[in-house]
């Protein structure tokens, strides 16, 4: 027979603390989705009524006609994918040499690699922008990707991880004749998914929310991304604020379904992460 759990008066006092905290957070979440579905009219005449008084798809219409939504969907998509794939990739085989192999200056490289996450990224955004201008980049895809290709935070999570995997497994690989490619993908990487589904999480959301680097690097209008489309919807003496909010709807319901999908991924990843 299964026991009754019991909770202790404290255990109710968190579950409290918890789901307030919940609903302060979830807040300004719904209430932008359900003011995607009110009239400009209705945003401004009622404010503080938080369900649409008549529900419409206007601000949705609106958002598809007076802006290439489209390009912009696949501009995020297109760029979120390359530097998500691109730094799963780097950041597994960093961590890898790291964690595995001994060379030269290996501790001081990792420290100068750790010391990067120091940085305020608003230091280097002059830098980035004359390196791009340089390798004229700039107004292209490429302007947001290449800065991007590796993240000092994903080589530590990975190299942590790896860290913890057996040096037996990997001299078991080499007495069967793999080299080092090989053992990196048949035996590292089956061994350090949570940590993938964490790094490709983190560096989704970084990359499909980022606003200020698409507002340095690029110009045209077509080329925009979505959170950097949303300013278009706005303009110094008037504001579409239906349109701006159901394009930040469809901005933010991508993210959602993934972090949905790959939860359990996330969490154990973090849970096992092995930082010390």
């Amino acid at each position: 027979m299964k026991k009754r759990r019991t909770y202790k008066p404290y255990h109710y006092l968190i579950i409290i603390f918890l789901g307030s905290l919940s609903v302060v957070i979830l807040y300004p979440l719904v209430w932008m989705l359900m003011t995607s579905f009110k009239t400009n009219v209705d945003i401004r005449t009622n404010r503080a009524k938080f369900f649409p008084t008549e529900w419409t798809l206007e601000g949705y219409r609106t958002a598809f006609e007076k802006a290439p939504i489209a390009n912009w969907f696949i501009n995020s998509i297109l760029i979120t994918v390359i530097i998500t794939l691109a730094v799963i990739v780097t950041s597994t085989l960093m961590g890898y040499v790291f964690a595995k192999y001994e060379f030269r200056f290996k501790r001081a490289l990792f420290v100068l690699l750790l010391a990067t996450m120091m940085v305020p990224p608003q230091v280097t955004m002059i830098p980035r922008y004359l390196m791009i201008q340089k390798l004229h980049l700039f107004d292209t895809r490429g302007a947001l990707i290449v800065p991007a290709l590796v993240s000092a935070f994903s080589v530590y999570l990975a190299k942590q991880f790896i860290a913890d995997i057996p040096d037996s497994l990997c001299e078991a690989a080499k007495i069967d004749g793999a080299g080092p490619f090989q053992i990196y993908w048949k035996v590292i990487l089956p061994n350090i998914r949570p940590a993938i589904g964490s790094i490709g999480i983190f560096t989704a959301m970084a990359s499909w929310n980022d606003y200020l680097n698409p507002l340095l690097m690029l110009n045209s209008i077509d080329k925009m991304t979505l959170p950097l489309g949303l300013i278009y919807f706005n303009s110094d003496r008037t504001s579409d604020l239906s349109a701006t909010m159901a394009a930040a709807a469809m901005m933010m319901m991508p993210m959602i379904v993934i972090f949905i999908l790959f939860q359990k991924q996330f969490i154990k990843g973090m849970t096992m992460s092995g930082i010390k």
